[in-house]
């Protein structure tokens, strides 16, 4: 069973944001982000916008150019990005099986739990800030790169 608990959009945005975090403030091209997470450039690019209206990248045009994040990624919470691909509106929220708006007043059959859930997992969301998620997957590489070569030898 896959639970996708983000949309295809707000998962490209957490991936590039985590690219530019492991850049350590060196601008990068939106292509090569895109070719490293095989994005669509153009549907990358439409994600880079949001993110710049919200404050998180910005940009800079010509030689040299490219994005970069705003603020430090100690300073930028993955709820920030989620927030800025998907929005705020806590009222209207889609149902779990992803068949209609579900709310307190029109639940569906598993409402009351996948509430107490997606509490839980907001709240991971908010106290999760984009440095410590970068460092804990550049380990997980390095873990994934060990095994590797040792399924070689």
């Amino acid at each position: 069973m896959n639970l996708n608990i983000f949309s295809k959009s707000t998962k490209h945005a957490i991936q590039a944001m985590i690219y530019l975090a492991s850049n350590k403030d060196k601008p990068v091209l939106v292509v090569t982000i895109a070719d490293y997470y095989s994005i669509p450039v153009f549907y990358l690019s439409k994600i880079i916008q949001t993110l710049r209206k919200h404050n998180l990248v910005s940009s800079i045009r010509g030689r040299g150019g490219g994005i970069s994040l705003k603020r430090k990624p100690k300073t930028i919470h993955v709820s920030d990005i989620v927030n800025a691909i998907e929005g705020k509106d806590d009222e209207k929220q889609m149902c779990a099986y992803g068949i209609d708006i579900c709310s307190d007043f029109v639940p569906c059959p598993i409402h009351d739990d996948w509430k107490k859930i997606k509490s839980q997992i907001q709240d991971r969301l908010i106290h999760q800030n984009l440095e410590t998620l970068t460092n804990e997957l550049i380990k997980k590489h390095a873990l994934l790169k060990n095994e590797k070569r040792k399924s070689k030898n």
